[in-house]
């Protein structure tokens, strides 16, 4: 009998199994996006894309690349500031998240982002790359980033439902990413 990708505990969290998972960075102009291996173990870059004036055209794009690629879930960075509170931006990845999980159906999870990019910036430094470069690959690599966290998180991941996390004054469930800035 084959395990599904993740199963939920008497605890209300989840454990991961094989999956493949899709991670995003969403930023105004541009969505970085990374893959898991088949087996949910590393993240690889995928592709940046550049967001459409029509937000319905990047749902139709994410859930295709998810199809395609076998994805069973979405993580998709969550900027908080650094003190751990909401912004403007958190609320808009929130609202887009939720719209994902809708539009594709599949299961999204939220995961603190904070000094992802800032991260990723050091990283194309540190390999040579000039700012003005910067642009085409930094929302990769933060996605990368972002979906490696989630991976190598050790343990039970807490279950994330979107939609709660929509409310104003919800938090991010600070046991649920190692890394706190």
């Amino acid at each position: 009998m084959e395990e599904s990708p993740t199963q939920t505990s008497p605890a209300g969290t989840t454990r991961r199994g094989a999956a493949r998972y899709l991670a995003l960075d969403v930023g105004t102009k541009r969505i970085g996006v990374a893959i898991s291996d088949p087996l949910g173990l590393t993240a690889q870059p995928l592709l940046t894309m550049t967001r459409k004036t029509n937000p319905r055209e990047d749902l139709r794009s994410l859930s295709r690349l998810a199809r395609q690629h076998g994805c069973t879930e979405f993580v998709v960075g969550l900027p908080l500031r650094l003190s751990g509170e909401a912004s403007a931006q958190t609320e808009r990845v929130r609202r887009f998240a939720a719209q994902l999980g809708e539009y594709s159906g599949l299961p999204i999870r939220m995961w603190d982002e904070r000094l992802t990019t800032a991260e990723a910036h050091a990283m194309l430094y540190a390999a040579g790359k000039k700012r003005q470069q910067h642009a085409a690959l930094v929302d990769q690599v933060a996605a990368v980033l972002i979906l490696q966290s989630f991976l190598d998180h050790p343990g039970p991941v807490p279950s994330v439902d979107v939609e709660q996390q929509s409310a104003p004054d919800a938090r991010l469930d600070e046991t649920a990413h190692p890394r706190l800035f």
